[in-house]
This record gives structure tokens, C-alpha cells and sequence, in this order.
């Protein structure tokens, strides 16, 4: 069981949440042979943007691993929830993604840093929401799919955790 601390997630977890959930679903969901792992990484992170971007929580939950796992101590259950709570909060959702650096190892293991700008509409009193994040994401190849099974995150000028 969580405690209370886990189960209440702040804005701004859950907005680096979505966030890099898109970046994931985006570096994950290509694959093919004509294009090379470096392409097929950044075609995911293409993807998993568009998917954020149209609210799509079951496409960007598909590119993540099950057995997803990262230092804030969430697993992919949690993300799913996190996503499912910021889409029901924001009516409107725009990324800005920069793919700063994509290292492989081997054929079947990637990180991906990338520089993610959020705007988002929702109700409240300015209607309208932004932040800046830094994603670190650790991705591996399961099939011909890239999948999300790892990630830091911070906002833009901090630490990633």
C-alpha cells in the first residue's frame, strides 16, 4: 500500500509525467527496416508528441515497458494513472520537443535526453498552464518497438530525478 505522500502528485510531477510519457511513446512506437535505431527514435519521440498532444493515454501507455520503472519510485501503472489525471485536466495540450542527444548500445538499448516545453489549457484562474522540463529516458528494443523502461526528469535548470 502507498502511503499519502505517493498517492498525491503535484502539478508540476504530473506535468514532467505527461510529458515524458510522450517522449517515450514518440522514441517507442517506431520501428521498420529501412530506417536506422537513431531514426526510429526520434521517429517515437515524433509520435508519442503527437499522441500527447491528442490525448491518446492508451497509445503512450502502449510504449512503455511493463516493466517500467524510475527513481521517483513510479512503475508503468502509475504513469497510466498520472496521464489519465492531466488529460482530464487540461482541455488543450501543446509540446515543444528537442531531442538533445540519442546515445545507442548495441542493437537493443538507447538514452535519449531531451528538452521538453509544456502549454496547456485547462479551467482554473489564468486558464492556461507552462513549464519547461529535462528528460533523460532509457528505452530498449522489444520486438521491432522501441519501449520506455526508464526516466528522470526535472525542470529546465534543475536536477533530474
Amino acid at each position: 500500500m502507498k502511503d499519502a505522500t505517493t498517492q498525491q502528485r503535484s502539478p508540476v510531477v504530473i506535468h514532467a509525467t505527461v510529458t515524458m510519457l510522450a517522449c517515450s511513446v514518440l522514441l517507442g512506437a517506431c520501428g521498420g527496416a529501412e530506417t536506422g535505431p537513431e531514426e526510429q527514435l526520434r521517429q517515437w519521440v515524433t509520435i508519442a508528441n503527437q499522441a500527447a498532444e491528442a490525448k491518446e493515454r492508451r497509445k503512450l501507455v502502449g510504449m512503455i515497458s511493463p516493466a517500467y520503472a524510475d527513481p521517483r519510485g513510479n512503475d508503468r501503472d502509475d504513469i497510466e494513472v498520472l496521464l489519465r489525471f492531466y488529460f482530464l485536466r487540461q482541455h488543450r495540450i501543446k509540446l515543444l520537443t528537442s531531442i538533445d542527444d540519442v546515445r545507442l548500445y548495441g542493437d537493443s538499448a538507447a538514452e535519449i535526453d531531451l528538452t521538453v516545453g509544456m502549454a496547456g489549457t485547462k479551467d482554473g484562474d489564468f486558464g492556461f498552464s507552462a513549464d519547461a522540463y529535462r528528460f533523460a529516458l532509457e528505452l530498449e528494443l522489444n520486438g521491432d518497438e522501441w519501449q520506455l523502461i526508464g526516466a528522470r526528469w526535472g525542470q529546465l535548470g534543475g536536477e533530474l530525478h
